[in-house]
């Protein structure tokens, strides 16, 4: 399980190197994103919901501010849209870094595990723990990115990723939706109450988890 974890670790750490590149650069803050958003509204709401799309896509690659996507989302489409949206645009990234992790996982990690014994004990471990990894991946931004690659890498079968990534998304994305679409700008209340409750959720879940099968982990 440790190797499990450094070479997660590892991906994570690759994962936000790209957050703070766009720190540093301005890109995806919250208010870029919004000020985008207000836009595409002048347009239409199917460019709002492709531009949603698009940026949730990106996360998978540079990292963007999912949940805040995923609140305005609703914010400026109403509840379904934004939901609809938001649960599209996670999907395309998880799916997609699924499948390159599973064109190219095997390879890169062969690359940077050189022992088999060991690779062959980082596959076992992501068969024991990976499915509650992706349930628990929207406890901390970039997760979803690393268990998706993962996933795929260790040759997890399509469908039980799937469901599984559903399973954790369908719901974080139609909370999001939901506090987007009745929060206002003078009255944001309901979106702090969903940011804070999912992660404490996620977070709650994760330490149950985790002393539940801790000894396990090590």
């Amino acid at each position: 399980m440790k190797s499990l974890l450094k070479l997660m670790a590892g991906l994570a750490a690759l994962f936000a190197t790209t957050f703070i590149i766009g720190r540093l650069l301005g890109l995806f803050t919250a208010d870029n994103i919004r000020g985008w958003l207000d836009a595409a509204a002048q347009w239409s709401a199917p460019t709002v919901a492709m531009l949603v799309i698009l940026l949730l896509f990106a996360d998978l690659f540079i990292a963007v501010p999912t949940l805040t996507v995923m609140l305005l989302a609703g914010y400026f489409l109403g509840f379904l849209p934004g939901f609809a949206a938001a649960l599209t645009g996670s999907c395309l990234a998880a799916f997609v870094g699924y499948a390159l992790g599973r064109r190219y996982g095997t390879r890169i990690i062969a690359r940077i595990i050189r022992d088999p014994a060991e690779r062959a004990r980082i596959d076992a471990a992501f068969a024991d723990h990976g499915g509650a990894m992706i349930l628990l991946a929207r406890a901390a931004p970039i997760l979803p990115e690393v268990t998706a690659s993962m996933a795929g890498a260790t040759v997890m079968a399509f469908p039980r990723f799937a469901l599984l990534y559903l399973a954790a998304t369908i719901p974080y994305a139609a909370i999001a939706a939901w506090a987007g679409s009745v929060s206002t700008l003078s009255n944001p209340m309901p979106a702090i109450y969903a940011v804070i409750g999912l992660y404490a959720l996620f977070w709650t879940a994760g330490f149950l988890y985790r002393r539940r099968t801790g000894r396990q982990m090590l």
